[in-house]
């Protein structure tokens, strides 16, 4: 008897950790000595804290290559100047606030195989062109797919043309959409494997949590740091919380 209350006692806390809300680390594990957004340090401190994903934006250069940064635009030799417009060999000269060079996608990469808890969540952000886009896409799904990582790697996009692109070329992909302005049965029809809003969105729709579980879809809420919204969306049993305050989100819950 004592075995068979044991067996559903593993079975029950089993389902509870898979139903609990995990933690996304919004740009990496930043907030922390010696890193930066979007460096290779915050995605390694971001393993450490074994959370369950690390979030990283991508670009491509002028001259085609992916690389790491969140704004569209970054400072160099005291001038703004346009990540898209500009060749990979001066982005990665540009030093981050932790003294880091900027990382192309393949260095970003070549770290992310090495650890041992995470998932890597790659948004890829909008560009002035189609051309670009698609160009970005198949480049990074080319790159996940040569290293092996296929199975460790999902993606996101505030660009509708990148989800569907996504989807078309990687159905097998996990793929979400950023910019709030479709409902979760919208996202079925496309392929998405679910919706991943601003929790402003989830507060002004909280039955979208439940109508997209119930249509077999994962919810995500960006960019939660504040305690009572993070307390919110542990409420609503969103599965993921992505914030800047992993730990935070970790006591809470």
């Amino acid at each position: 008897m004592r075995k068979i209350v044991s067996l559903f006692s593993l079975l029950f806390l089993a389902q509870f950790i898979m139903a609990q809300t995990q933690i996304i680390a919004h740009r990496g594990y930043w907030k922390t000595d010696g890193s930066a957004q979007n460096s290779i340090t915050a995605l390694e401190k971001a393993d450490s804290i074994a959370v369950f994903g690390s979030e990283v934006d991508v670009w491509i250069s002028r001259d085609g290559i992916p690389v790491v940064n969140h704004d569209e635009s970054i400072f160099y030799n005291g001038s703004k100047i346009l990540v898209q417009d500009t060749d990979a060999k001066i982005l990665k000269s540009i030093k981050l606030s932790n003294g880091e060079n900027m990382p192309t996608l393949k260095e970003y990469l070549r770290t992310f195989k090495k650890t041992k808890n995470i998932k890597l969540i790659i948004e890829l952000k909008k560009h002035r062109t189609k051309e670009q886009e698609d160009l970005l896409t198949k480049k990074v799904l080319k790159m996940v797919r040569k290293m092996k990582l296929e199975d460790r790697v999902e993606y996101i996009s505030f660009g509708l043309n990148f989800t569907t692109k996504l989807i078309h070329l990687n159905p097998k992909a996990k793929v979400y959409y950023l910019n709030g302005d479709l409902s979760p049965k919208v996202m079925k029809e496309i392929g998405a494997s679910g919706i991943d809003y601003h929790y402003s969105v989830i507060q002004a729709h909280p039955e979208w949590v439940k109508l997209s579980h119930d249509l077999g879809l994962k919810v995500n809420a960006w960019t939660v740091n504040k305690p009572e919204i993070i307390q919110q969306m542990i409420d609503l049993k969103v599965d993921f919380i992505t914030t800047d305050e992993p730990l935070l989100v970790r006591k809470m819950l």
